[in-house]
């Protein structure tokens, strides 16, 4: 069994197709999405369009649920509430019936005693952060008794992995907009490349890929500037060329 999960798109066409073009040389049995799919970046109806026809299963991430309730984005940054509200209206009805299908948790079966459970943030909430820093027992109570093989999530845009007791803990990365590092100060740094992971159970043995996908940073970038995204010269000032 071979399972490729991503998470974190938002809105990024350009490194979304990057990545499925990687997954596609890479035969994988299953595809899951872990969430964040639309807002936040310039092209959020053709990446819901994309996933639609991948015809994966999808996690909800916390700006999918904004997305539904723009209200809710205003908790966040100005910057956020402005572009999730942009986002929402580029939207049809048919497109939020397809966020409203996502799921809070996805259970894939490795074999008959084994499983990958995927979420967005933690199996208790989607705006959990599962970090490398994060104390045993914050990480007791964010996976809510849960167990698994492999646990899988995304949220942070920043890779790991993970041992807690006997399972394996992966964030998977950011496809649309992975971060330097978590927390950050000032304005995000994006790194120049897409992120996902691979998990792989072949005859008994555990084995995972954490993945980098070169971009075409210049396509992303005249993608954002030929929209009217809020801030997107601003969101293209983020991403790094080194």
């Amino acid at each position: 069994m071979r399972v490729a999960l991503f998470s974190d798109i938002h809105g990024n066409l350009v490194s979304l197709e990057a990545v499925l073009a990687d997954i596609d040389r890479e035969r994988v049995d299953q595809i899951v999405c872990l969430g964040d799919v639309a807002p936040m970046g310039p092209q959020p109806r053709k990446v819901l369009t994309r996933l639609k026809a991948l015809g994966c299963p999808c996690v909800m991430g916390n700006h999918d649920l904004h997305v539904l309730n723009p209200d809710l984005a205003h908790e966040q940054s100005t910057w956020i509430a402005e572009v999730t509200a942009w986002c929402a209206a580029q939207l049809t009805e048919a497109d939020l019936d397809f966020i409203r299908s996502f799921q809070p948790l996805f259970e894939i079966p490795l074999d008959v005693h084994n499983k990958l459970l995927c979420y967005h943030g933690s199996p208790r909430s989607n705006v959990d952060r599962i970090l490398s820093t994060t104390s045993v027992d914050e990480l007791e109570e964010m996976l809510a008794n849960h167990t698994a093989t492999v646990l899988a999530g995304g949220h942070n845009h920043v890779q790991m992995l993970r041992q807690h007791k006997k399972m394996l803990l992966i964030d998977v990365g950011s496809v649309g907009a992975p971060l330097e590092e978590i927390p950050f100060e000032g304005k995000p740094r994006l790194l120049p490349w897409a992120e996902y992971t691979i998990v792989n159970w072949i005859n008994g043995v555990l084995s995972r890929d954490l993945r980098r996908v070169s971009i075409n940073l210049n396509a992303v970038t005249q993608a954002a500037l030929a929209s009217d995204m809020p801030g997107a010269a601003d969101w293209v000032s983020w991403w790094t060329t080194k």
